[in-house]
């Protein structure tokens, strides 16, 4: 009995991580216990820790005098719905987080767990970085964690949360995974902390606007999402779970469905502008053809011109990708370029069927643009459309201009099923861009100010009845129907349904070179 008693006392122990005082710290800042998280994260009662008895082994500058079970991070596996996950929690009461070399090896154990069962591995960070002590083993620690989100990329999902200090070569952990999510106030992330930026480079600067959630999901998209608080946070995680399979050998998560696949939505008859100039939220037309309106939307604060994100249709998980005309008129750039990019990979990496919806003028212009790489940028997206093998269903809504035409999903980049609305212009450059490369020898030479409008209105016109419309792409097998917008839901349904058991491999490779 007096060792069942050890046992017992050992594991209250372990579970006070730094103990109750700097628990109640954390608390007083907002911020949850390491094990509270991960309790709030997993289904009740699923948790099984490993390594809860793990104590560091570093001798120097008297460190061997203070120990912790646990060192610092807790592990285990449980269940989000009942589907198996993989942990781990960085415990900010034990030495601030800071990595030693036995809290690698735990992180290492249970991401290493993951990749053998075939299951999403969640980290949540909070944590001050390596731990001075340790030196060099600190550093190898990090380097084995990134070896293996780096093996584990493609194969298991890999979600980071951000719930207090993510600083210098701490942050390549979570910017190896598929998504971030950070926390307001609390969280931060950046290579370098406003101390050094301030004696290197003399720019004053607070956390908050250094690395803070604000920053990292508007300006930089390091964040994929932003949450309240940590319960939104972890409420968020949940939710990006049941749109994602296990691993990449399964297929997309499928949920029942209550809404019905053949429902109209008259509204969108109607929701295109008659002025091919005037705005609308396309965010509107995906509401009202998903599955009970609803959309995950990620990366909701940056690169706002083309949206992102996941929804269901007949109860199948589906990836989006839409021009956002209601945003820099749906125009790509490099950030959303890159954005929609990385998301098409992770859909494509995990089966995940994709649904594009266009309506793009083209890509930005300007030296600015140029400067940041925008043929590189615009690549990386017409590469990730290219290289996907998942199910790939178009529908045009309104623009689709010259090389962004190509690249969003078009007929020639494998796209499966290319629909159009009627309303749907494919053209190399819009009406008036067209007239006056087409014409512009012949208008500069009239003088007659009156004789010139009515000669551009007339080529104009023609240039509409050719090119504003959809029935000359169609006419060469470049759009396989066009669909009225109000049966949109019906018909995307449909083409995935017909895609499902479809097959196609890329050439056998070691692996492409995307243009990074």
């Amino acid at each position: 009995m007096d060792k069942i008693k050890q046992l017992v006392d050992k594991r209250e122990e372990a579970r006070l991580g730094g103990g109750q005082k700097r628990i109640d710290s954390q608390h007083s800042k907002g911020k949850f216990a390491a094990r509270e998280r991960i309790n709030m994260l997993l289904d009740e009662g699923s948790f099984e820790e490993l390594d809860m008895f793990v104590t560091h082994r570093c001798v120097n500058f008297g460190l061997e005098k203070e120990k912790y079970y646990g060192d610092g991070v807790v592990i285990g596996h449980g269940t989000i719905d009942g589907r198996s996950v993989y942990v781990f929690a960085q415990d900010f009461t034990v030495f601030g987080g800071s990595l030693s070399e036995t809290m690698a090896l735990k992180i290492c154990k249970v991401m290493d767990l993951a990749m053998k069962m075939g299951a999403p591995v969640i980290g949540i960070n909070d944590s001050g970085g390596a731990r001075i002590q340790e030196g060099v083993t600190a550093l190898a620690g990090y380097a084995e964690i990134f070896e293996r989100n780096i093996l584990a990329s493609g194969v298991v999902p890999q979600i980071s949360a951000i719930f207090g200090p993510c600083a210098g070569g701490a942050v390549y952990s979570p910017a190896l995974t598929d998504f971030i999510l950070m926390t307001e106030e609390n969280s931060y992330m950046f290579v370098t902390g406003p101390k050094v930026v301030k004696s290197v480079t003399n720019e004053v600067i607070s956390t908050e606007d250094l690395g803070g959630a604000r920053i990292h999901a508007s300006k930089s998209g390091v964040a994929h999402f932003r949450a309240e608080n940590e319960q939104d946070c972890i409420s968020k995680i949940r939710e990006l779970v049941s749109y994602i399979p296990q691993n990449n050998m399964e297929e997309a998560p499928v949920m029942e469905c209550n809404d019905p696949a053949d429902r109209v939505e008259e509204a969108l008859n109607t929701i295109i502008p008659d002025d091919p100039n005037k705005p609308y939220d396309i965010k509107n037309v995906i509401n009202a053809i998903t599955d009970n309106g609803q959309f995950m939307e990620v990366h909701a604060d940056f690169a706002k011109n083309v949206v992102v994100g996941f929804a269901r249709f007949n109860g199948v998980s589906t990836g989006i990708i839409a021009n956002q005309p209601a945003f820099l008129a749906g125009v790509l750039d490099c950030n959303a370029s890159r954005k929609a990019a990385r998301f098409i990979r992770f859909c494509d990496a995990f089966n995940i069927p994709i649904l594009t919806l266009v309506d793009v003028p083209g890509f930005l212009p300007g030296s600015g643009q140029e400067y940041a790489g925008i043929i590189t940028h615009g690549a990386k997206l017409m590469f990730a459309y290219g290289e996907a093998t998942v199910p790939k269903v178009t529908v045009t809504l309104r623009k689709s201009y010259g090389g962004a035409h190509c690249v969003m999903s078009s007929k020639q980049l494998r796209g499966d099923f290319n629909y159009a609305w009627p309303t749907a212009e494919i053209a190399v450059m819009g009406a008036s861009g067209a007239i006056e490369v087409l014409e512009g020898r012949t208008i500069s030479k009239m003088e007659d100010p009156a004789e010139k409008a009515k000669f551009i209105e007339e080529k104009t016109n023609e240039y509409k009845d050719k090119f504003a419309n959809p029935y000359m792409a169609a006419s060469y097998g470049y759009i396989d129907d066009v669909i009225e917008p109000r049966n949109t839901r019906f018909r995307v349904i449909r083409a995935f349904q017909a895609l499902q058991t479809k097959k196609l491999a890329n050439p056998l490779k070691k692996h492409s070179n995307i243009p990074l």
